[in-house]
């Protein structure tokens, strides 16, 4: 009887790739996989410690794997396990505490130990890693689109951010394995490609002989992929030399993640944000200029410590006059050991949580109102599931799109007519060929 293993991720793209490569190792020695909520010989948790919450959901899934086999071996790994390794390994019930570090290791750790062994804490220090940690995936189960890392840590240091902390420096998978990755998903029936990094574009900058857009360049070469997104970006690597040459680039979308964080410059520099609003700024009207249809989304930290309430409304006018087109809005969260974590000017709770909805309720509006403009509209629709009766897929420009059709559509590119505006983000379509 194969020996069994299950999964919970928490977190960002970035923690999902690792999730699946990790699978494809155990699979590869012979193990079966199970869903979370199923009894497994092994439990993984690869865990989130962006916010508090983070932190608490981690901390829960740990307990609820044991809950779930008394006899079962736990192993959290991720970056709460990576900056918090021995609160992680005080939790009741975890055996196995591992990090951001030597995951290509997991399956021998899991099946050296024993049980009835004490916690076993091989979290490592991360600022020491210099290299790419060479962890691949070559299928995503249930899934069209396929999650590909090509670059780890970051040295930005924003003053209210874990990450690098847990990350470690900027790390970049070389270029020739980036390709191959690409082939081999191509060739296992993907279409479509998010390239992902904790911030990617650092690509290649601690050695200078590649960058993000030659991994871009690269992967757009490959046959068989036919959409290349890719994850948040910082306004200043929208230079015009990468806007030229992704344009060249016909697989890929446009659609721009774009962190912004705040719309007031005084918030911004107390963040360590390495751009202005006017920088921002002029980053989206390069983007629409060279890419009419282009969606722009964001980040937005509601509350940062010291935020007055007019420091808020230049953010919410900054929005306004941007027209982000989706706006996605967190309450700022205390890390301990980031320096915003210790000043003195905390936002209160209630006041957080009011402005996080007001630019939650701007968001839909922005958004609407992009929508509307591609109402009537032909677009090519990339089919990914089917929920409800409706096929549901993405446009180029992330424009969630749903329809009715008897027909298998799945991980087919289909032209679409957008006919409605169904809720924020979502639009209802028919095909173009009936």
């Amino acid at each position: 009887m194969n020996k069994t293993v299950a999964f919970l991720t928490l977190g960002c793209k970035v923690n999902l790739y690792d999730t699946e490569a990790m699978t494809e190792l155990f699979s590869k020695r012979g193990y079966e996989i199970r869903d979370f909520e199923q009894k497994a010989d092994i439990y993984v948790i690869n865990t989130c410690t962006v916010t508090n919450f983070g932190d608490k959901k981690s901390r829960q899934m740990i307990r609820r794997a044991r809950r779930k086999n008394p006899l079962a071996i736990i192993i959290a790994t991720g970056c709460y396990a990576q900056v918090a390794d021995s609160e992680v390994a005080a939790i009741d019930g975890i055996n196995i505490v591992l990090g951001t570090a030597n995951r290509l290791n997991i399956v021998d750790i899991a099946e050296n130990y024993s049980p009835d062994e004490p916690v076993l804490n091989l979290v490592s220090d991360i600022k020491k890693e210099k290299i790419f940690e060479p962890m691949s995936v070559e299928s995503m189960k249930d899934r069209t689109r396929a999650y590909m890392k090509i670059q780890d840590g970051c040295n930005r240091y924003c003053s209210y951010c874990i990450i690098p902390y847990a990350r470690g420096p900027i790390r970049s998978r070389p270029l020739e394995d980036v390709v191959a990755e690409a082939k081999r998903l191509a060739d296992n029936g993907f279409k479509e490609i998010v390239l992902t990094g904790i911030h990617i574009a650092s690509y290649g900058a601690e050695t200078g002989n590649f960058s993000f857009i030659d991994a871009i360049e690269a992967v757009n070469n490959v046959e068989g992929i036919e959409r290349i997104r890719f994850s948040s970006m910082e306004p200043k690597a929208i230079t015009d030399e990468f806007i030229e040459r992704v344009g060249r680039c016909e697989k890929v979308c446009d659609h721009y993640h774009l962190s912004l964080q705040s719309g007031c410059d005084k918030t911004l520099k107390e963040m360590n944000r390495r751009y202005s609003c006017e920088e921002y700024y002029e980053a989206v009207c390069k983007l629409r200029k060279a890419f009419p249809d282009v969606a722009v989304t964001t980040d937005v930290i509601a509350g940062f410590p010291g935020e007055s309430d007019e420091d808020f409304a230049q953010t919410l006018d900054f929005l306004r006059k941007v027209h982000i087109d989706k706006i996605h809005a967190f309450p700022y969260s205390p890390k301990k050991g980031t320096p915003a974590a210790v000043r003195k000017d905390q936002v209160a709770p209630e006041v957080k949580a009011k402005r996080t909805e007001q630019l939650l309720r701007l968001s839909d509006i922005l958004n609407e109102e992009f929508l509307l403009r591609f109402k009537g509209k032909e677009k090519a629709v990339l089919f990914e599931n089917k929920s409800d009766g409706y096929w549901c897929g993405h446009t180029t420009n992330y424009i969630k799109v749903m329809v009715k059709t008897d027909e298998n559509i799945n991980n087919l590119l289909k032209n679409t007519v957008l006919t409605s505006v169904y809720e924020p983000e979502i639009m209802l379509g028919e095909l173009k060929n009936g």
